[in-house]
């Protein structure tokens, strides 16, 4: 391990091998660093939080303070799971979760979140997840694998998002986006699919078949729960029923253009 002597590790805090711990930083004494991670200067690693193996916390990034909750008690035993390989750039701030979820916030592996973005409590977020400057989840928000949100976009309190979509720069989302879609504006509606993001991970074929599955969906004129169920009822494509199970059970509701449905 390369320990600099300025920073602070409390007895008790969990380090992997070669770990790397920068000038000034802070590791509580509840911690548990992955082997092969580095903890740049003056980040703060606070109460029960872990981070996996081959991970990098940029400068002034704290991770696992308390919630911005006002319902929030003392002692109340809260946390935060992030997983391997993850980045977390300058001045980010991820709470611990709270006494109205399990008691933690958990982050998958391969998460990239870009400088001052904000994670609140209780968030779940899957793996390869892109955050980009200044994005903010409030409280409960639930992001699937694969999806990206842009710069400078807030995210309301308890929504879904699903996996591999794409939220654009500058919007403010307050509804649920279904599996693989694109939503873009202030308030963010759906736009279409995220096309480029599926080309990553699906061969033409599956694109494709997600693509029409989504026309059938979206572009009837009626209401898209009932076409989803429809065609939840006929399809055995897995990426299919992900979209139609996800606009059938959704709460806060699917943001659309002419109206939300």
């Amino acid at each position: 391990m390369n320990i600099h002597k300025t920073a602070i590790i409390e007895n008790g805090a969990n380090l992997g091998e070669n770990v790397t711990v920068e000038a000034y930083a802070f590791i509580s004494k509840d911690s548990k660093i992955g082997k092969n991670s580095i903890i740049k200067q003056g980040a703060r690693i606070i109460g029960d939080t872990t981070i996996g193996d081959n991970s990098k916390i940029f400068s002034y990034a704290i991770l696992g303070e308390i919630p911005q909750d006002m319902s929030f008690k003392d002692g109340e035993k809260t946390g935060l799971i992030i997983g391997e390989n993850a980045t977390i750039h300058e001045f980010c701030t991820i709470n611990s979760g709270s006494h109205k979820g399990d008691g933690f916030t958990r982050i998958g592996s391969n998460a990239f979140i870009m400088a001052y973005s904000h994670i609140a409590h209780d968030c779940i977020l899957g793996n390869n997840i892109i955050m980009a400057n200044n994005a903010t989840l409030a409280g409960h928000v639930e992001i699937g694998d694969y999806a990206v949100i842009g710069g400078l976009t807030p995210v309301h309190q308890f929504v879904k998002i699903g996996e591999s979509c794409m939220i654009a720069g500058a919007s403010a989302l307050s509804q649920d986006i279904p599996p693989f879609c694109l939503a873009e504006g202030n308030r963010a509606y759906v736009r279409g699919l995220n096309l480029v993001g599926l080309r990553r991970r699906f061969d033409k074929d599956e694109v494709e078949i997600i693509n029409k599955a989504y026309k059938f969906i979206f572009n009837q004129g009626v209401s898209i729960k009932e076409q989803a169920q429809i065609l939840l009822d006929q399809t055995s494509n897995l990426n299919v029923k992900k979209m139609c199970k996800f606009i059938i059970n959704t709460k806060r509701g699917i943001p659309l253009s002419k109206g939300k449905i």
